[in-house]
């Protein structure tokens, strides 16, 4: 993948999960990685490694639902460099449970930083690429984004809009220089995944997930591999593609599997 080597990339969410991967790899193809994460020690300790392998990184603390704090992020950037080829909007939380459950404050919490945190460095990344006349906005979405996804209803409701935000900044970008892509794995081997908080659901719901779940090098690889291809959305692994497929031909079929499943998440139920 020539096309990362002198590239100028901000990834939040870099401190861990799929956005250190990224971090990592892109770096480790050519790029000058801008590692963005709440937890300015994770963002360090990520540059620093970056930088021991020969490669070229800063970090950066931010919170991604601060506007200004997303601003200056991609200022940093450009006013170092002169301009931004790739912005990857990554940062993201969730949290397990029953709808009946999750709290209105839990929704907001999710939705601030998975949507509004995406909505931030979209449109202010969008409107600096705009103005030098190229560049990729990458948005971490989720196989969430486009099929059902209960027992965490707030994480996919984030997931589709920020498919729709990315498809539709797409259409209008692309007769101005400007890429979009949306990230839409399935199961990755992340904290975000190990580490899930859960709503009166016992833990034990998750090791399945856990343990089927995509190494996260591997899906960094296929990421980046789809960006260079400029796809529209990076849908992935076969599994899910093979799913999405599927809830189009079958829906009715895939509903009474999908309330199936929650049947069976409620298995682990409990009371406070």
């Amino acid at each position: 993948m020539e096309q990362y080597k002198n590239k100028v990339a901000v990834i939040t969410g870099g401190g861990s999960g799929i956005g250190q991967a990224l971090c990592r790899e892109i770096a480790k193809q050519g790029s000058i990685v801008f590692v963005a994460d709440i937890n300015g020690a994770n963002a360090e300790k990520v540059a620093s490694a970056i930088m021991q392998s020969g490669g070229k990184a800063y970090s950066v603390q931010v919170d991604v639902t601060n506007e200004n704090e997303v601003k200056n992020l991609i200022n940093q950037a450009v006013s170092k460099y002169g301009h931004l080829d790739y912005l990857f909007n990554n940062a993201g939380i969730a949290v397990g449970g029953d709808a009946r459950d999750i709290t209105l404050e839990q929704w907001r919490k999710i939705l601030d930083v998975n949507l509004n945190g995406v909505i931030y460095g979209s449109i202010l990344g969008y409107q600096m690429m705009v103005k030098q006349g190229f560049g990729h906005i990458v948005n971490t979405a989720s196989a969430a984004g486009f099929l059902p996804q209960p027992g965490n209803a707030p994480y996919g409701t984030s997931k589709h809009a920020v498919i729709g935000l990315s498809l539709s900044l797409r259409c209008e970008g692309a007769d101005l220089g400007v890429k979009v892509s949306a990230i839409c794995p399935g199961y990755i081997r992340t904290n975000l995944l190990a580490d899930l908080p859960l709503v009166n659901v016992s833990r034990e719901c998750m090791n399945d997930i856990v343990a089927n779940a995509m190494d996260v090098s591997k899906a960094a690889y296929i990421i980046l591999d789809g960006v260079s291809k400029n796809k529209a959305m990076i849908i992935f692994p076969l599994s899910v593609r093979a799913a999405r497929h599927m809830d189009h031909l079958f829906p009715r079929l895939m509903e009474r599997l999908w309330i199936k499943g929650m049947r069976d998440f409620r298995e682990f139920h409990h009371d406070q």
